[in-house]
């Protein structure tokens, strides 16, 4: 890297077309890169930079502009392969917090976004080294560049006598900014993986004639599944397989490629990818294992093959996946080594295992499920679940979107994305709790519990395996969401109806009494039962086991009629059945054998029925509530509390190192009080400061650690003899020279509660809560939101914990004001989001009594912020 310019300002980059670049400062070795790309512009580019002719570049200009100084003056490059093919710099002006900026980009990549990305990047170090606005003189005529300007939020302020117009923009954050930098990313990702999903043409490379080969079984799936385009086998040694023309390179190939599966020994897939790049194939597919998962040299392969293609715009899919797959007849795309593929349904699907690729699919296609599109993964090396989220929220052909996932690789990134996307398209996942060895993935600081909570609070449904996966998946895809947690049970089995019953109540939900029909009901039966119930619930179970196996045709169609007619959500045990029988199918028309909605989920047991429908319950009432918004509070001074964060770091013997603190005035900055204690050498130390601050006073450890342990606080003292016992107890407890300490009583009863932060790389700010008696400690009862909380969010957090019934007068205790406590969260949650540095930070404890909070002890652990966030900034694939 190089050693002028921080390394976090290279990237790459996804343009709004699909394709990819490297964004990086200029170097002084890039001269006669720029004397290429200066060669390519058209007489119109050059006016419109430098108004007027300029049709060469002298050696003085080259060296002008390639030897910067990174700080006054700073330039960025966009590269293609070898190829530059736009620029974009700042020269530092008069006052010193402006800069002038301008950019040129290449004819035959102008429109592609370059520009917007590059500007973006630019921002970002500019503000790093101080500037605050930006200026641009632009010619009237150049509509282009001032648009550009306009999305990015420049304002032109005024214009010269000579016709030129010039811009300024304000480079603080803005909402707008934001908004802008993320709808970009959004339609850049979502076409990115559109071009892979939707290729024109396929190359097989590796497709051998060898049965079983890897190669070959690709290439009989895409023919088998009547791709809409041209498939190219690609083989060095063989003029055909399956009876189609083989080429023997992918140069070769006398048409256009699309898409490329790469099929070869994970040695030869380097020189294939440039091999690729020459001929213009816009996505691979690489099914190859040999990369990540094998240890140090095959990591080292699977970086450099991403760096190639990357390099020259190609996304790649894998290593060491099953392949792609699209079920839209307009395309009929199934490049993977599954030879079942699901029909056409709602659901789009992303798995990171390869190896379980094949059994997923042949589950899905067991249940009588459809799929829109399907894509493995692998080692996740590129293409990952955030670029699937991004074109599943546009797709109109997928309603739900289930997720396998092995690693995160942006944690941050995936919330918010899933935040957005959960309130019109629900997303199940099955995450595992370790992380394979080939996968390019952070290793988070969370504990799988908080991860849990953060799912939940972007409304994402988390299962616990594959079963329950597409439990879920088939009565999302096939019935209406419930309006609210009441269910009915109708059935033909004592047993099973109880057993219902019992699940219901044992999930949350609210069941009413079951129906139960005898083993004789037949359809007219249950009908009238089910119109019945219907009414009075928000979702029925209905559960038909006939006494003897037979035609059970006029029940199914009983129970389909009636549950289209009341459009609330119906599933059923029936038959025992896994998945849903034909006759309970709603298909789009003949030869579609792929369930639509208004079909009926079957399943096995009524257990599994009631399981899938309280997580449905959930994410229901999850979306019914109002997205929020993070509040204003007052009492807010983040400046202040930003010179607390640097003089402690600054401060002696913390230089690069952490740093433990008292918060108690970096609380206050964010109107956050901390009650003092006062540590006493000695009992009559101890009677003096209780005669300050007032009784009644509390005796307790000034070592947070000790006050977490039962026995170590003395409270309700009223006189002076009381505080020398509990001085005496407690220093004979602990030990001598354990400092003690005395602090004003909080009123009583109350609760006690523990708040904290947690400043993980990737996700950002976590907030913690729970309550502080030791049996919830014990049990790990914390519950996590990510930082900034929203109204919402606070609630949420409060009432996440087992333990949250205290909080609300049941078990005996007195109700305390939880929206003191939810004020308290929503400021801590504003702390840790804006001060990274706060590594660490404990409230233990936070009192809650029925007039408000009181924090009793507060520390901090600073640590300077060496790397930014993967959402902080301007885009770039990480």
């Amino acid at each position: 890297m190089h050693p002028q310019y921080p390394a976090h300002w290279e990237a790459d980059v996804v343009l709004s077309d699909g394709g990819t670049a490297h964004v990086r400062p200029i170097r002084p070795d890039d001269a006669d890169m720029l004397r290429s790309f200066y060669s390519r512009l058209s007489a119109e580019s050059i006016y419109f930079r430098y108004f007027g002719p300029r049709p060469r570049l002298t050696d003085k200009d080259v060296v002008w502009f390639t030897n910067v100084d990174y700080d006054n003056r700073v330039a960025l490059i966009a590269t293609i392969g070898t190829e530059m093919v736009a620029v974009v710099r700042y020269d530092r002006v008069q006052p010193r917090d402006h800069a002038e900026v301008a950019f040129l980009v290449e004819d035959a990549h102008q429109g592609r976004g370059v520009a917007a990305v590059l500007m973006e990047h630019l921002r970002a170090a500019a503000r790093e080294r101080g500037i605050k606005t930006f200026i641009a003189d632009v010619l009237p005529g150049n509509h282009r560049m001032m648009g550009l300007f306009r999305q990015a939020g420049y304002t032109a302020q005024s214009q010269f006598e000579d016709g030129v117009v010039r811009m300024t923009l304000d480079l603080s954050s803005t909402e707008t900014a934001l908004e802008v930098r993320l709808a970009r990313e959004h339609r850049a990702e979502a076409r990115s993986i559109a071009r892979l999903l939707t290729p024109e043409s396929v190359a097989v490379i590796g497709a051998s004639r060898e049965p079983g080969g890897i190669g070959q079984t690709v290439l009989r799936n895409l023919l088998a599944a009547d791709f809409t385009g041209p498939v190219y086998p690609v083989h060095r040694h063989v003029r055909a397989v399956a009876g189609v023309r083989a080429y023997r390179s992918v140069s070769a190939i006398d048409g256009e490629v699309d898409l490329a599966v790469l099929a070869v020994p994970a040695e030869g897939v380097l020189e294939l990818v440039e091999e690729c790049a020459e001929k213009g194939v816009k996505g691979l597919v690489v099914v190859s294992s040999g990369f990540g998962e094998t240890g140090p040299e095959g990591r080292a392969r699977q970086e450099e093959l991403v760096h190639i293609a990357r390099a020259y715009g190609i996304r790649v899919v894998g290593p060491n996946c099953l392949g792609i797959a699209n079920t839209d007849p307009a395309v009929r795309l199934n490049a993977t080594l599954a030879a079942t593929l699901p029909g056409r349904g709602r659901v789009g699907f992303f798995s990171q295992s390869g190896a379980l690729g094949t059994a997923l699919l042949q589950r899905v296609a067991q249940r009588g499920m459809g799929i829109s599109t399907f894509v493995s993964a692998g080692n996740r090396a590129d293409v990952s679940g955030n670029d699937l989220l991004q074109y599943w929220e546009e797709d109109p052909a997928t309603d739900v979107i289930l997720l396998y996932l092995e690693s995160i690789g942006n944690p941050r990134k995936f919330t918010r994305l899933a935040r957005r996307i959960s309130r019109s398209k629900p997303i199940v996942v099955v995450k595992s709790r370790g992380v394979p060895g080939g996968h390019r993935a952070p290793v988070l600081a969370l504990p799988d519990t908080a991860l849990s909570s953060l799912f939940a609070q972007a409304g994402v449904i988390r299962v616990d395996d594959l079963v329950q996966l597409f439990d879920v998946a088939q009565l999302l895809a096939h019935q209406p969401l419930p309006a609210g947690p009441r269910v009915g049970v109708v059935g033909n089995s004592d047993a099973l109806t109880l057993l219902a019953e019992e699940a219901c109540a044992g999930a949350g939900l609210q069941p009413s009494a079951p129906v139960n029909l005898g083993a004789r009901a037949g359809a007219a039966e249950f009908a009238e039962a089910l119109r019945s119930v219907l009414p009075e619930v928000d979702a029925a179970v209905a559960i038909y086991m006939p006494p003897i196996p037979g035609d059970c045709r006029e029940v199914a169609e009983a129970l389909l009629e009636v549950a289209r007619e009341s459009g609330k959500p119906v599933l059923a045990t029936f038959q025992g059945a896994l998945g849903m029988p034909a006759d309970l199918r709603v298909t789009d028309g003949p030869g579609d054998d792929s369930p639509q909605r208004g079909s009926i989920p079957s399943y096995p047991a009524p257990e599994e029925a009631v399981r899938a429908l309280a997580h449905v319950v959930r994410y229901a009432q999850w979306r019914r509530q109002p997205p929020g918004t993070v509040p204003s509070v007052e009492g807010i001074d983040t400046a202040a509390a930003r010179e607390i964060v640097a003089a402690a770091l600054a401060g002696e013997g913390a230089a690069g190192e952490e740093r433990e603190i008292d918060a108690t005035a970096l609380l206050a900055c964010y109107g956050i009080q901390v009650w003092p204690a006062h540590v006493a050498a000695d009992a009559e130390e101890a009677v003096a400061a209780a005669e300050r601050i007032g009784w009644p006073v509390v005796v307790k450890s000034a070592d947070p650690e000790d006050a977490r342990r039962a026995g170590t606080v003395r409270i309700g003292l009223t006189e002076p003899a009381g505080v020398r016992q509990a001085y005496a107890d407690l220093a004979a407890l602990l030990g001598p020279g354990t400092p003690l300490a005395v602090q004003r009583m909080a009123p009583q009863p109350s609760v006690p509660t523990v708040v904290g932060v947690t400043q993980d790389r990737y996700f950002g700010g976590v907030v913690t809560f729970g309550l502080g008696e030791v049996t919830a400690r014990l049990l790990g009862d914390q519950a996590y939101r990510l930082a900034p909380l929203t109204a919402e969010d606070a609630a949420g957090l409060v009432r996440s914990v087992r333990a949250a019934p205290l909080l609300f007068g049941e078990y005996g205790y007195q109700a305390v004001a939880v929206e003191a406590l939810e004020d308290l969260l929503v400021r801590v949650g504003l702390l840790a989001d804006v001060l990274p540095e706060v590594a660490r930070m404990d409230l233990d404890q936070v009192l809650a009594g029925a007039t408000g909070v009181a924090v009793l002890g507060a520390r901090a652990v600073l640590r300077p912020v060496t790397a930014l966030r993967p959402d902080v900034g301007p885009r770039r694939l990480s």
